[in-house]
Order: structure tokens, then C-alpha cells, then sequence
């Protein structure tokens, strides 16, 4: 089953009630509309005179959905997820923190590779020059050490937007971006949890201050599906350049946006799935290779 993303920007109270995820109208007390707990990955929580009974967020908690809170910028702010998300998860951890050092650089190799592919599919796809990330990438070394990464990223911004420099405070198109990624964070924190591994220990990221270190590493290769829909989005609304909710319901539609992996079409979020646990498998030997996705 598909997982889905709830948004929610109006003032409302939240509460379970019949295994579901009840909307309620704060002024008149009625019922605006309820989900499914089980249904749902990620709930998005965009106003500020919005209450949650903590059985609500037990219960979501017991069903491994990403709870995220906006910020007065209606960005995303904060991200609650359970404690453990799998059986397993004592044994996994155990394993995650005892990998090797040459694993861990071979892992984040395969990563950027992965990366600048996907950038230069996209470009591809777009009929914009795409040569010379196919240089780039085969240049990556052992834990990226000749920073491939950064080199391919200036020069495929400057062709995916005209004019353009990527930053976090930049300007726009940076705060449709800065909203699809905290998305794609979000999704993927969740899919590292349900698979047992923590995401704060990464295999690249390892600042002291960032609580979604691997999160960070493994949504690399998937960001160019939220540079795509930006990139469309702004094709087909020239001009506009506010974070509206309109925008926001565009990029949350990414959890089931089809993705190709292992040859097969996947909704974005069951491709992260499918890319987490691959990377246990790593850790354990079972496999070489983490499983990404394709831009088709």
C-alpha cells in the first residue's frame, strides 16, 4: 500500500479516535475529514493554532509516520520520529556503529556516483548540456576525496536554472527547494528508521550538531526529483516565486511520484524503502551495492 502525506494549514484539533487520524474543526467542534493512522508516512503540521492529543501521536509514532512542524516561514522546522522502527533494532545499531572505515568511503563513492548520475539523466531529460558530469563522475574516488560532488553541483546548477546559485538563503527557486528537500529528509529518515538503522550516524555526514546525518547521505541521490518538480513547477508558473500552500501540495505529491529502481517503476517513497534496506544489506556483507534510483 502506497503511504500518504498529510498537510495540514489550517487551525484544527487532531485526535484519535477508530484507529484514525480525526480532523477537528476548533471553532464549531465538527469533524472536517479523518485518515487511516496506518495509511500514513508523513504528517505536516503548517499553523501554529493547531493541537494534537498525545494518544494521536502515540499512535503515529506506533505506525513509524514522520510528524514534521513548520516554522513562522511555513518551512519545515522540526521532524518527530519513534525511538525504533524495527525488531531488530538493538542488533542493527550494533552493526551500523561497528562499520569499517574503506566500507564506509566505498558506500559514500557509490553515493556521489549515484548523485551526478541522476544530475546528469535530469539534465539529459531536459535536452540541457550534460557532458561533462559524465567526466565527473567517473572521477569520484574513495569517500568522494577529490570533491566531485561540489565541482558537478556548480556546474549543474548554473545549467538547470539560468542565473542561479544555490542557497539555503538564497533566492528563489531556493525556498521551493529548501521545502521539497525537507520533504525528501523527512521521507527518507522514516524509511532508515523502519529498515533499523539510526539516522544520525552516517557513512559521510557526521557534523555534531545534525540529528539526520544518514539521512542526509542516502536522500543525495534523490534529490533530483525535487529539482524536477521545481523545475517544472516554475515552467508552468513563471513569476510566481512565494512559497504558497499551492506549491506546497505540488511538492508533497514527491512520496508517490513513480521512480524507476532495480528496473521497475516504485512510488518515490517504496524506492527509499527499497534503497535503505539495501544499504543494511551492505553493512552486513549481503550485498556490494546500495540500490538507487534511475531518472528514466
Amino acid at each position: 500500500m502506497i503511504k500518504r502525506t498529510i498537510y495540514i494549514g489550517n487551525p484544527a484539533y487532531l485526535k484519535f479516535k477508530d484507529r484514525q487520524l480525526k480532523v477537528i474543526d476548533p471553532e464549531n467542534k465538527e469533524e472536517k475529514g479523518s485518515v487511516p493512522v496506518e495509511d500514513m508516512a508523513v504528517l505536516m503540521l503548517d499553523n501554529y493554532q493547531v493541537t494534537i492529543s498525545h494518544q494521536l501521536i502515540v499512535a503515529l509514532q506506533g505506525n513509524n509516520v514522520a510528524v514534521i512542524s513548520c516554522d513562522a516561514q511555513h518551512l519545515p522546522f522540526a521532524m518527530m520520529l519513534p525511538m525504533s522502527g524495527h525488531v531488530e533494532h538493538s542488533e542493527r545499531l550494533k552493526q551500523q556503529i561497528n562499520i569499517s572505515e574503506p566500507l564506509r568511503k566505498q558506500l559514500w563513492k557509490q553515493t556521489v556516483e549515484a548523485k551526478i548520475s541522476q544530475q546528469m539523466l535530469l539534465l539529459k531529460k531536459l535536452r540541457k548540456p550534460h557532458e561533462p558530469l559524465v567526466d565527473y563522475m567517473s572521477q569520484v574516488r574513495s569517500g568522494d576525496s577529490t570533491n566531485m560532488e561540489g565541482i558537478a553541483a556548480q556546474y549543474y546548477w548554473k545549467q538547470l536554472f539560468e542565473n542561479f546559485t544555490r542557497e539555503r538563503e538564497g533566492d528563489m527557486p531556493n525556498n521551493f527547494l529548501n521545502f521539497g528537500y525537507a520533504v525528501l529528509r523527512s521521507i527518507v529518515a522514516r524509511a532508515l528508521v523502519s529498515s533499523g538503522l539510526n539516522p544520525t550516524l552516517g557513512i559521510f555526514h557526521r557534523n555534531k550538531y545534525n540529528a539526520y546525518c544518514l539521512a542526509d547521505d542516502i536522500m543525495e541521490p534523490y534529490r533530483p526529483y525535487v529539482d524536477l518538480a521545481v523545475y517544472r513547477w516554475m515552467e508552468e508558473h513563471p513569476g510566481e516565486g512565494k512559497l504558497t500552500r499551492e506549491v506546497k501540495a505540488d511538492l508533497l505529491q514527491l512520496a508517490t511520484c513513480d521512480v524507476m529502481i532495480m528496473q521497475k517503476l516504485r512510488p518515490l517513497m517504496v524506492a527509499v524503502s527499497s534503497t535503505t534496506s539495501s544499504l543494511y544489506k551492505c553493512i552486513t556483507g549481503e550485498l556490494r551495492s546500495i540500490r538507487y534510483p534511475v531518472i528514466y
